[in-house]
């Protein structure tokens, strides 16, 4: 479980990662990062989403778990942003049927392609 000050829950925070952050993706997930650099450094603030098209309710909230724990491991190496940051996964339909190793290695691979960047 990510603590509450890790947790992204307003719509506007949502937003601003999707549309103003930068962008990775891969087979299984999109990932969006917008950093503030104006703002005083705080804790990254990470939020998912899983659409329909991902499966039934007990896989989404399935892949939402994993993502979560995987996320979770690596936000030692994001804290290290300058400013405030906003994170969003965005799972994609093949994440339900990919295995935990594949999901934490895409999200390595994007995580460092987006804060690299």
């Amino acid at each position: 479980m990510l603590s509450a000050v890790h947790r992204l829950t307003d719509s506007d925070g949502f937003r601003r990662a999707v549309r103003s952050g930068r962008r990775a993706g891969c087979s299984t997930m999109v990932v969006h990062l917008w950093v503030d650099t104006d703002a005083e450094p705080g804790p990254v603030q990470v939020g998912f989403t899983v659409s329909k098209a991902v499966g039934n309710a007990a896989t989404r909230n399935r892949v939402k778990r994993r993502l979560r724990h995987l996320t979770r491991e690596h936000l030692q190496a994001l804290d290290g942003l300058p400013g405030r940051a906003a994170l969003v996964v965005r799972a994609l339909p093949p994440s339900a049927s990919a295995s935990y190793a594949t999901l934490g290695a895409d999200l390595g691979r994007t995580l460092d392609r987006v804060s690299t960047s």
